[in-house]
């Protein structure tokens, strides 16, 4: 059996002396009296720490050495734990000063998740003298990640291992099967980054969970952590960064999810120190686009924007690119493309420009067509989640796909809608915005935004019933102004009236020059489709066929 660690130095009678240890077997307790005085006599002899990793039968299966502080542990800690369970083994190392268990001791019990970590303490003359114990506890609301047992002597010291990792386990599975959490979900903890004056950390959290939920991710514990600016290197600080893998830890997360978007830097050195795949708010968004995109057309606008992102993360030559080949952050058109050299990157993103290009040519050709027959278009925009595909098939009696999911649609849709008259309209439902709009998406995206760009009327559908109504109104039109459609003819509809008191909907809605509607309900969208006619009439936009067909036959 091989000794591991800091072996350097150490004369053969000493490396005999740490092999010999493997024979030793201890049965159920922490340690033998005669283990934990073969450890304190080589420890005093070679003024290093040495330790001994014990399974639940009672053998040692790895023996170390370190330095004067601290302990080497072998190579096995990249393999994690099965969730809900604990390692199934026992660290035990000596301390050379009798000094209580460490901040390292402690975190090699959560991240390894071992079963119990002990550190025997050395009186002057190097003999055992003092054990002091510790062992996870499951998930609670104190956020207690482990128990530190008081330290008693070595021939008092009464543990029962086994029984002891026995009752934890149970308790795991207890607490784990209280988690509500959709099957095939990945779990994750969220982190937000925020600026003390920050105002609306709870809205933004609110979004990013409603994000991750669409996504198909459950949200195990959220942190928040105020701070002027970002950690430039690992966005919280190294000291809150090992706060929070000790808890995802606990909690048997497999990723973490940050808020603001981590620059290629911060997500190099994140993924240095954690085992746990990491990902950003943008990566987040363009997962579920890849999810959501069926046609063509939003496979390429979604592996281009996938692309743009990761290159910069491609140059770093980040591992985090090669967490990420499956599963949330990498999954879609661009999944396979995660892993490619810089300059296959930059070939493939020309080629994807190239293609969309031709979509944006094709779709000019559409409108071209459509304003050769003088059919005005009126494009429903707003922010994500806000009903607007719900209006679509109200007013046009369509079965475009509905979800109560954000980004629900990618892939732009378009109807006609007859009024009376013989008067007839494209209604073009498009993707809905959300702030922060990722830079490469709106790129990406940029030939099915043209179409927002030809429209004649703009129909701004708002979720008057959420809470966040204004700051997510101010958003799109924010948006709308980046796009240069500041000027551009809109009504503002006040969707999901039902939802609020009886009038209170009209009440808003007449504050902010608006139209209340229930997008469900057919008969509350009248009014709209007055307000529709009206609005293109003024413009001179509808054609009157009847008008031109009388006056032909006359």
């Amino acid at each position: 059996m091989k000794v591991t660690g800091n072996t350097a130095g150490l004369k053969p009678s000493q490396i005999h002396h740490l092999e010999r240890i493997y024979r030793r077997r201890v049965g159920s307790q922490v340690v033998s009296v005669e283990l934990a005085s073969s450890l304190a006599e080589i420890s005093y002899e070679t003024g290093r720490q040495a330790g001994v990793l014990i399974d639940r039968r009672g053998q040692v299966v790895h023996v170390f050495v370190g330095d004067a502080h601290r302990i080497f542990l072998p190579e096995f800690g990249r393999l994690r734990a099965g969730r809900g369970r604990l390692r199934g083994l026992r660290l035990v190392h000596t301390h050379l000063m009798a000094e209580p268990l460490t901040r390292d001791d402690l975190t090699d019990l959560a991240k390894l998740r071992l079963d119990l970590v002990a550190a025997i303490g050395m009186d002057p003359a190097g003999r055992p003298h003092v054990v002091h114990c510790a062992h996870l506890v499951p998930p609670n609301d104190a956020r207690r990640l482990w128990t530190v047992l008081p330290a008693v002597p070595l021939h008092r010291l009464d543990v029962d291992v086994v029984a002891l990792v026995t009752s934890l386990e149970e308790q795991f599975a207890r607490t784990d099967r209280q988690l509500i959490v959709q099957p095939g979900a990945e779990l994750a903890v969220v982190v937000h980054v925020a600026p003390p004056s920050e105002s609306d950390t709870d809205e933004r959290l609110a979004e990013l969970k409603e994000l991750c939920a669409t996504a198909g991710v459950a949200v195990l514990d959220l942190v928040v952590q105020r701070r002027p600016a970002p950690d430039p290197k690992t966005m919280v600080g190294k000291g809150k960064l090992d706060d929070i893998v000790l808890r995802a830890n606990q909690l048997g997360a497999e990723m973490l999810i940050f808020d603001p978007d981590l620059t290629p830097t911060q997500a190099r050195a994140l993924t240095d120190r954690t085992e746990l795949k990491v990902l950003d708010r943008t990566m987040l968004i363009l997962d579920i686009f890849a999810q959501r995109a069926r046609t063509r057309e939003g496979k390429i606008q979604v592996e281009l924007a996938q692309l743009r992102y990761t290159l910069p993360r491609l140059i770093e030559k980040n591992t985090m690119m090669s967490r990420l080949t499956g599963g949330i952050g990498g999954r879609g058109p661009g999944e396979t493309k995660l892993e490619i050299s810089r300059r296959r990157a930059r070939e493939r993103i020309v080629l994807l420009e190239r293609q969309t290009r031709q979509i944006a040519e094709q779709r000019q050709q559409q409108r071209a067509q459509r304003q050769a027959r003088g059919l005005p278009v009126v494009s429903i925009v707003g922010y994500t989640n806000a009903g607007k595909s719900t209006l679509l098939n109200t007013l046009t009696h369509s079965t475009v796909f509905v979800e109560d999911r954000l980004f629900a649609t990618l892939d732009p849709t378009t109807r006609r809608l007859r009024f009376p008259r013989d008067r007839e309209v494209i209604l073009a439902d498009t993707v809905g915005f959300i702030r922060d709009l990722p830079d490469d998406l709106r790129q990406a995206f940029r030939a099915t935004l043209e179409e927002i760009h030809q429209a004649d009327l703009l129909l701004h559908v708002l979720d008057c019933s959420d809470a966040a109504w204004e700051r997510r109104c101010d958003t799109v039109e924010g948006l709308l102004g980046d796009l240069g459609l500041g000027v551009k003819p809109r009504l503002l509809v006040f969707n999901k009236a039902d939802r609020l008191p009886e009038g209170e909907a009209a009440r808003l809605a007449r504050s902010r020059g608006a139209i209340a509607i229930t997008a469900t309900q057919a008969e509350s969208t009248r009014s709209l489709l007055g307000a529709i006619e009206q609005a293109l009439w003024r413009q001179d936009k509808l054609p009157d066929r009847m008008g031109r067909e009388a006056t032909s036959s006359g």
